[in-house]
């Protein structure tokens, strides 16, 4: 077989399972060799999927049901669920256990510029507390890291971070406040690949998602301290102990799926939360975005 060429759009800790599958040796136990390689963005990963400088990545099932919504000729298929629940938090600069969603109006509030979707999932929930997401102070254009300094500096109130940023403010006396991840079901991440390349490759693919199978499980059980230092060579930056902090947050909100096979009310709730934030005209159909065929040929139901 030729080596496989994955994208990451770019790190973070919420991938744990892809980099599990790659530091245990899962896709080598498979059979299959994958070059993973960083994007720098999901756009880029997207770009380099349809021009073929890449065979397969990993992003939000956000991207082929955009793209698709855009050109209903888009390749882009989603497959292999990963990480289904959202994996953003709001963090404030000392511990508010009364916080409710309904007090984000009076707050000073920094959400993430980086990627869209949390900010779609969060004016969605917001909607549906009644709450008009254009009446928050919102400061739209600083990196999650400024968010979090701007916090516990006292010039923003509360931020909307993923982590590390999370366990970083908590060392330093911040707290969360608010775990996206509570709402239920929200498909965040999962390979995706062009309908061509699924075709050509699928028996490499198809490895693949096995090996994601025996991760996911691993990760599920694993001690905090196995996962931390299995991933820990991916965040050199980051303290251990916040490490640990993160991947046990993730892990107690069961954040990654217990399998690869896609559900389908993560799609939908997504699909909902694009909807009302009007980035989609139309409904992508799940059986359109998502192939679920591929999942169940290689877990063999």
């Amino acid at each position: 077989m030729q080596p496989i060429i994955l994208n990451e759009p770019f790190r973070a800790v919420f991938y744990a399972p892809f980099y599990v599958a790659e530091a245990r040796g899962l896709f080598a136990a498979q059979g299959v060799e994958v070059r993973r390689m960083t994007a720098g963005d999901p756009t880029k990963a997207a770009e380099n999927l349809i021009a073929g400088r890449a065979d397969i990545a990993w992003s939000g099932p956000m991207r082929p049901m955009l793209l698709r919504d855009r050109d209903p000729s888009c390749p882009l298929r989603s497959f292999c669920a990963v990480v289904m629940k959202d994996p953003f938090l709001l963090v404030g600069r000392r511990p508010n256990p009364g916080f409710r969603l309904a007090d984000l109006p009076r707050l000073r509030f920094g959400t993430v510029s980086e990627v869209p979707t949390p900010w779609w999932c969060l004016q969605d929930d917001l909607r549906r507390e009644g709450i008009d997401p254009a009446t928050l102070k919102r400061v739209t254009d600083r990196s999650m890291a400024e968010n979090a300094a701007a916090v516990l500096a006292g010039d923003l109130d509360v931020a909307q971070v993923f982590e590390p940023h999370a366990a970083l403010a908590e060392a330093q006396g911040a707290a969360v406040w608010h775990r996206a991840a509570d709402r239920g079901p929200s498909a965040y991440t999962a390979f995706y690949a062009t309908e061509q390349r699924i075709e050509e490759r699928s028996a490499e693919f198809e490895a693949m998602i096995r090996a994601m199978a025996a991760a996911l499980a691993w990760i599920a059980e694993a001690p905090l301290e196995d996962i931390a230092a299995t991933v820990a060579p991916l965040f050199p930056d980051v303290p251990r102990a916040a490490l640990t902090t993160a991947l046990a947050r993730y892990q107690g909100l069961a954040l990654w799926s217990p399998t690869p096979h896609f559900p389908r009310a993560a799609f939908e709730q997504l699909r909902g939360a694009m909807q009302t934030a009007g980035i989609l005209q139309g409904s992508p159909a799940f059986d359109v975005c998502v192939d679920e065929a591929i999942v169940a040929r290689a877990l063999g139901a």
